[in-house]
């Protein structure tokens, strides 16, 4: 069953109008993208219609990236921040720029942290501050 583009393109203009207006990062992220295919208002330019049509017949989301690539430059270059579970995770295993996000988020410093080590180190010894068991 294909879908409308027209209605596709309304939908996408309701979504956009929850982006503004927000400090969360993946909203910022959203509201971005919304700008860039002119589902808000203040957009220069839209194109929806190149959205909306190869949705409306479920084009591969991959190819139609490409698509909107060749319009938009960096479309497909917005990614959303991968959540962490703190409890669960083997930190021997995150990049050192997730490591320094940990921190960032937390508002720490790791004063003479020069290895992966050392950033290990400064998470383990400040979980216990950030991570409360629930019981």
């Amino acid at each position: 069953m294909r879908a409308k583009p027209q209605l596709i393109e309304e939908e996408f203009k309701k979504f956009c109008k929850t982006t503004a207006n927000s400090n969360n990062s993946a909203k910022l992220k959203e509201n971005k993208f919304c700008y860039y295919l002119g589902g808000l208002e203040e957009s220069a330019t839209s194109i929806l219609r190149d959205l909306s049509k190869p949705l409306s017949y479920s084009l591969p989301i991959d190819k139609l990236c490409e698509r909107l690539a060749t319009k938009v430059g960096g479309i497909c270059a917005l990614r959303y921040e991968r959540t962490i579970d703190l409890k669960t995770v083997d930190l021997k295993k995150l990049k050192v720029r997730d490591l320094k996000k940990i921190l960032s988020d937390w508002e720490e410093d790791c004063d003479g942290c020069i290895e992966k080590t050392d950033f290990i180190k400064r998470i383990e010894s400040l979980k216990p501050k950030y991570l409360k068991d629930e019981l």
